[in-house]
């Protein structure tokens, strides 16, 4: 349930694109997914981010209660697959994985964790999405910060800023036209 003194004092956030587009009714419900969990998920005030896997795991549940499927596993029948083209008979000939779709929004979601921003993990997900069948929003969550070590140096990625100007420079040139929404989620 949504309430503005949850906004307040979490560090969930999110940004909606188009940005000429009011965010679709039901990208509030997605985030409230992140921010129900923000104890256990959440990379700003974790020593170390989860892994991609064990974060959607964390959240799988409260996924599925809002229309989701989501990803069991990591055998080809705990994936999600989503068609990019169909052959003979309809069979869909490639299609490529997704951490979770909502067939009634039309909706995919990735969530992404170390390889979001320094494994260009986004770049995948954004081209990917372009050519998804019956996407017609793409929920992109990723760290608020990745931190890591280098040369035995504490390092922070701030992934979702990085995720951030690379979204809105899309949306924002007229070169570009994506033929989907994003909601990007910082956790």
């Amino acid at each position: 349930m949504w309430c503005p003194a949850l906004l307040q004092k979490t560090t969930i956030r999110y940004i909606c694109f188009p940005r000429t587009d009011p965010p679709p009714p039901f990208a509030l419900q997605i985030v409230d997914v992140f921010r129900k969990h923000e104890n256990s998920i959440g990379t700003s005030q974790l020593k170390k981010g989860l892994t991609s896997n064990e974060a959607l795991s964390v959240i799988r549940n409260d996924l599925v209660e809002i229309g989701f499927d989501v990803e069991t596993g990591k055998q080809s029948h705990a994936k999600i697959h989503r068609p990019v083209f169909f052959g003979e008979d309809g069979e869909p000939t490639l299609r490529y994985e997704i951490d979770a779709y909502h067939r009634g929004w039309r909706c995919g979601l990735e969530v992404e964790a170390a390889r979001a921003w320094k494994g260009n993990a986004i770049y995948r997900d954004l081209v990917q999405g372009f050519v998804m069948v019956q996407v017609d929003y793409l929920a992109l969550a990723v760290p608020n910060s990745y931190k890591y070590r280098l040369a035995n140096k504490q390092v922070v990625s701030s992934d979702y800023i990085n995720s951030l100007s690379v979204i809105e420079t899309l949306y924002g040139h007229t070169r570009v036209r994506l033929p989907y929404s994003v909601i990007l989620i910082g956790y």
